[in-house]
Order: structure tokens, then sequence, then C-alpha cells
């Protein structure tokens, strides 16, 4: 196996491990109070300390499949059946799209709950539009809800969702919700039911870590979370020092870990582009007709490493 073809590999398996270190961090709940005090009107002013107690259990990360069918599940209770989130074994179905975050929060009342999804990505994509994906995904969070938290034609029952999207390396730091409206086209009338049921709230990171000031608190909270530029210690310390987040044993190690693993991408990128360059200046000279001994003088590379090189983009353009 050539070595860029082994870094390709190698930094994909890098890339997938940073991935679930990002969504173990975004995870834990003092971070997700954090999110919910800036994107959710019930929550808007409160001390995020205070919210961290309304987040039901542990939120399911990469666990529960986003596919019809396969959202819920039926969990024996005592003498009956209950339909609950499936947080199978992501193993079971590896192909399986997944939610990255998702949980159940309470209101201030103690009562009514509303389904929370946190995703992160790091690029906006390509193949598609991103909100077309976020509406797809707050479509699923209602939907599933069908048996789980209410039956038959009980549409009253239906819970709040949320789907806040953390995307990184944007232009710049920005902050929207996307929500239903009522536009009254000919006349006016006072349809009953809820708006607010469908909300998607999209924070964009810029790559440039804001300085600390109210407008950007979660952007500089969230940017220093998973930022591929600052080392562990500068992290924990804004995170610990500036937002009084709580630095348990597990939070700290995954810190560390993704800090890790964002510096082997670095380097392991850094390999890849010195191994295409010395490809790309052997094809010139071999192209311009230089032997392989000649080149391998040049480049002080073994002779046969050479000739498999020439070889191999020989190959590849027939």
């Amino acid at each position: 196996m050539n070595t860029e073809i082994k870094n390709t590999i190698l930094t994909t398996d890098k890339d997938a491990q940073y991935d679930e270190s990002a969504k173990r961090l975004l995870g834990q709940k003092s971070i997700l109070a954090h999110i919910l005090v800036k994107t959710v009107d019930e929550y808007a002013g409160m001390d995020p300390k205070d919210v961290v107690p309304y987040i039901e259990g542990e939120p399911f990360i990469n666990t529960v499949p986003i596919e019809t069918g396969f959202t819920n599940t039926v969990i024996k209770n005592d003498e009956s059946l209950v339909v609950g989130l499936n947080s199978e074994n992501p193993e079971l179905h590896e192909e399986m799209i997944r939610f990255d975050i998702i949980f159940y929060v309470r209101m201030k009342d103690g009562l009514s709950q509303i389904i929370i999804n946190v995703e992160a990505q790091k690029d906006e994509p390509n193949g598609y539009d991103i909100l077309n994906r976020a509406i797809f995904y707050v479509s699923r969070m209602i939907s599933s809800q069908k048996e789980r938290d209410f039956s038959n034609s009980n549409y009253n029952d239906i819970k709040r969702v949320y789907s806040i999207w953390v995307c990184m390396n944007m232009p710049e730091n920005s902050l929207e919700h996307i929500h239903l409206v009522k536009d009254s086209i000919v006349n006016s009338h006072a349809w009953k039911g809820k708006l607010d049921l469908v909300n998607i709230v999209m924070i964009g990171l810029a790559k440039e870590l804001p300085k600390h000031e109210e407008k950007y608190e979660l952007h500089r909270l969230l940017g220093a979370l998973l930022s591929q530029d600052l080392t562990a210690n500068e992290k924990l310390d804004i995170i610990g020092n500036e937002y009084a987040i709580p630095m348990e044993k597990d939070f700290r190690e995954d810190v560390s870990i993704m800090c890790n693993l964002s510096q082997k991408i670095k380097e392991t990128g850094i390999e890849t582009g010195i191994e295409m360059g010395k490809r790309e200046m052997i094809m010139k000279m071999y192209n311009k007709g230089y032997t392989a001994a000649q080149i391998a003088d040049v480049a002080e590379m073994d002779e046969k490493k050479i000739k498999d090189i020439i070889k191999n983009a020989e190959l590849l353009t027939v």
C-alpha cells in the first residue's frame, strides 16, 4: 500500500474518531445547557447551571437511527410495553444515519417536554443543501413521536422539537432561528394549533475565535470546544475560567483526545501533501526524458520505488 493511500485511510479513521470526540463533548449537559439558553426561548436569560437539571437522563449520542421504522423501539417496563427512542448498539446497523445528539428536556413548568437534536458539521456540505437536511431531521423528530409521545389522533400531544446545527469553518459567526410563520393572504382566521412545534437553529462558527462578549458568548464557547488549533490547556482555560463549566475527568480526557487527533490529522495531511508533491516531481522529470536511475539520484529515493511510481501513474492514465 503506497503512503498516499495509507495516509488517506489513516486520516479518514482519525476524522471519524475526531467526530466521535466532538459529539461526546457537545453532548455534555453543561455544554448543552449553554446551547439551550441561547437558542430556546424557554431558557433565555437563565443561568446554564440552572438549566442542567431540566435535561432528562443522559443524551443519546450517535445511537438513535433517523430512518423510518428504526427511530423507536419497544421497551418492556414491568408488565407493560413502552415505546422509547431506539438506543441499540450502532454496530448492528452500521450503515444507518443517526442523530448526533438527541434528548428530552423539561420546560420550567416541570411537566411539558421539548425534544432537542444537536448536529455538528465541520464544513457546509457540497452534495446537498444543509437546510434541506435539517428540515428532514425535524420532520422525523415530529413523525417518530407517533406511538412514543402521542397515540392515535391525539395530535395535541405532539412535543415541540428543535434541531440545532453547529456548523464550523464558516465565513462569519451567525445564529439563526428558522420556524413556521402564518401569512394571511385572503382575510384571516384564528386556526387552532401551535406554530412553534417545528424549530431549526443554525449556528455558524467562524474559523477565528471571537472575543468574549455577550453577542458571541455561545460562539466563543463552541469555537473553543471544537477548535483544531487550540491546545487542550487553552481550551480548558477558556471553558473552565470564562464559562465556569466543571472540568470533570471524562470532559478533560475527551478534550485531550480531540486535540491529539486534530494534531495527527494535520500531520498526516502534511505527509500526504509531501508525498503527492514528490510524485508530481517524479512524473514531470520522467515525461521530460529522465531515466528512473537519474530521477532516483535527484530525489534521493530507491530506483525500484521510482519505477513503481511511474508504473502506477501510467496505469491510472490508461
